[in-house]
């Protein structure tokens, strides 16, 4: 266990304040990966093949040190590249030092990898655009997150990996791209599920009201759900293990739900994480609280988890998979309440069925 302490750190970012939640958006109102309104000119300009403005905005999170921000731009930009790749090759060409276009450039390549077949060999060549990237930036942590998933690609050894995570939390100690990081890579190097969760708790347990980190359990959850490899068959769920196992996965949503409390209602900022949490309550069969996290999502809807081989998804579209599940939380909330309130089951709610789990226990 020295290895998971060692990747431990306190996050100590700003608190927000709790909101009540909103009523449900239409199915047209739903909007898959939206933008802010800060990045949605740079794709625009992207696609119409002009880097300036993208280049404006990293540059921008760079001098502000806005890590975070930083790190869901470089993502957004190299996904967009991944698909249309001209203004990213113009942008090096014109500026091949430019920490920010080597940036967006080693995301691409690490992605690219880690999506293929056989990641390590295609990975390797990535690692000079890493340093690169790091060098051209020497305070921030996101070519360090870059690093650890580098790492993770290429099965390095755990003093590898650990060198990598002191030099990320040495530029920013409660990042979350870094810590959701480090959580994948312990479960691509076979660590146990409660090692991922003695990571993920203790980490969230660092950090105040209001940092994201609070819901990597609720991440490390994401593995357990039924008919992953590691959920307890039903006729054996009474084990003290499986009710441990159980107990953590609620905890998890406890928290998540804690942490959602302290956004406003539809704020982009948290949709990932409701996104998720609204999967694991659904999961769970807790249809009330998942109602209320779709509630909170509003219009902002993500490909995580939706997209991911966890969740099974219906013709490839996560968004479809997204209003199933909402309908089906609408529908047995509602039902639950019927008796109380008079009302009852929506005609023509659609059945839910348990999404399946990654077999291999990863985490996406």
């Amino acid at each position: 266990m020295s290895f998971l302490r060692a990747l431990l750190s306190s996050a100590r970012p700003a608190r927000r304040s709790p909101e009540p939640g909103s009523r449900l958006p239409t199915d047209d109102d739903l909007l898959l990966d939206a933008p802010d309104e800060r990045i949605a000119p740079a794709l625009v300009a992207a696609a119409q093949g002009t880097y300036a403005p993208a280049s404006a905005l990293l540059a921008a999170t760079r001098e502000r040190a806005e890590w975070e921000n930083r790190d869901r731009y470089t993502l957004r930009l190299a996904a967009f590249a991944h698909h249309r790749q001209d203004w990213l090759t113009d942008w090096l060409l014109a500026a091949p030092g430019d920490p920010d276009a080597l940036l967006v450039k080693a995301e691409l390549e690490v992605s690219r990898a880690l999506e293929s077949p056989f990641p390590a060999d295609r990975l390797r060549p990535a690692g000079p655009l890493i340093d690169a990237a790091a060098a051209g930036a020497p305070c921030d942590p996101v070519p360090w997150r870059i690093a650890l998933d580098h790492a993770r690609g290429t099965l390095a050894a755990h003093d590898t990996f650990e060198a990598l995570w002191g030099q990320a939390v040495r530029r920013s100690s409660h990042h979350y791209g870094c810590h959701v990081a480090a959580l994948k890579y312990l479960a691509a190097q076979g660590s146990t599920h409660r090692e991922c969760f003695d990571f993920a708790e203790q980490a969230a347990e660092d950090a105040l009201p209001g940092s994201l980190i609070q819901a990597l359990p609720v991440r490390a959850a994401f593995a357990l759900l039924p008919g992953g490899a590691a959920w307890t068959p039903p006729a054996v769920q009474s084990t003290p293990s499986a009710v441990q196992l159980t107990a953590r996965i609620d905890r998890a949503a406890d928290l998540a739900i804690a942490l959602s409390a302290e956004y406003e209602p539809g704020d982009p900022w948290a949709a990932e994480v409701r996104n998720l949490l609204a999967y694991v309550l659904v999961s769970r069969e807790r249809w009330t609280e998942a109602l209320e996290q779709f509630q909170l999502i509003g219009p902002y809807a993500t490909s995580f988890p939706w997209a991911s081989p966890a969740v099974d998804t219906p013709a490839g579209d996560p968004l479809c998979r997204f209003l199933e599940l909402r309908d089906a939380a609408q529908s047995r909330a509602a039902s639950r309440a019927a008796p109380e309130a008079g009302r009852t089951k929506p005609v023509g709610a659609r059945r839910w069925t348990p999404g399946r789990s990654r077999s291999d226990g990863h985490y996406a």
